[in-house]
């Protein structure tokens, strides 16, 4: 928590809004996404969403195949605690919808769908994408789907598999999005970033969660924001945003959200 708080204030500091960037291409999606104020209708139905797992007590056996959750050690653990201090925040699932809207993201992966609030907010963001979303824990992957289809959230394919075993037998066409929130080790999200690096195509975009979980996922983040395959990258603090733009100088943006 201490590195937590010290990298957060850093950022403060660094960081800046849309002032100052000459990138059109992140200058728009600063102004128009980022900072999109309106108030569209799905947001009602993404908090209706996570206020009904807060209020679920269901008590569901939970097996970690990363770090695990910082807050919550026991192993058995209720639906409503993980909605409330593990699960992706409101804010975060709103910002998740907004991107998946504006770039009309369409096949779209997600490594880690725990309880489903992000793969339900993404699903809204467009609902003719095709999402294929990886949980590890047998528990936690059957109450999920079953969840997903109580709230008619179609085009979702939910996978019970390790990370590195599902990837492997993914199909190979491109993915537009590809959302990294599970397992926060160095060498586990490098490994998955280069697996994942062959699905990929100019407009494609990487999400991954937590870049300050740890000192580990810091340098994981820094040794990503220098591959040759990328172009721009945005720090939000809780994600960094990875661009594969071709047309674009190697750029990097520390940004408030």
């Amino acid at each position: 928590m201490f590195y937590q708080i010290t990298q957060y204030l850093k950022f403060l500091l660094k960081s800046t809004n849309q002032h100052g960037v000459h990138s059109p291409f992140v200058y728009n999606l600063i102004t128009k996404c980022f900072y999109d104020k309106t108030n569209y209708p799905a947001y009602k139905n993404m908090s209706e969403y996570r206020k009904e797992l807060i209020n679920n007590k269901t008590q569901i056996s939970i097996t970690d195949l990363g770090h695990g959750s910082q807050k919550l050690k026991s192993n058995v653990r209720s639906v409503s605690k993980m909605a409330k201090y593990a699960g992706t925040t409101y804010f975060r699932a709103k910002l998740l919808y907004r991107i998946v809207k504006y770039f009309d993201s369409k096949n779209i992966l997600e490594l880690g769908t725990s309880l489903g609030i992000a793969t339900h907010a993404m699903q809204l963001g467009n609902s003719k994408a095709m999402i294929t979303t990886i949980e590890g824990c047998n528990n936690l992957s059957e109450f999920t789907k079953a969840n997903l289809l109580k709230h008619q959230s179609n085009g979702i394919t939910l996978i019970n598999d390790e990370f590195k075993s599902a990837i492997k037998n993914l199909n190979k066409d491109s993915f537009d999005l590809v959302f990294f929130d599970g397992n926060h080790q160095k060498d586990s999200t490098l490994q998955y970033f280069e697996a994942m690096l062959a699905s990929i195509h100019n407009d494609a975009l990487f999400i991954f969660d937590d870049i300050y979980w740890s000192k580990e996922m810091t340098e994981a983040w820094e040794t990503i924001k220098q591959h040759p395959k990328v172009s721009v990258t945005i720090d939000t603090f809780y994600w960094g945003l990875v661009f594969f733009r071709n047309e674009q100088n190697k750029e990097h943006f520390t940004i408030r959200v």
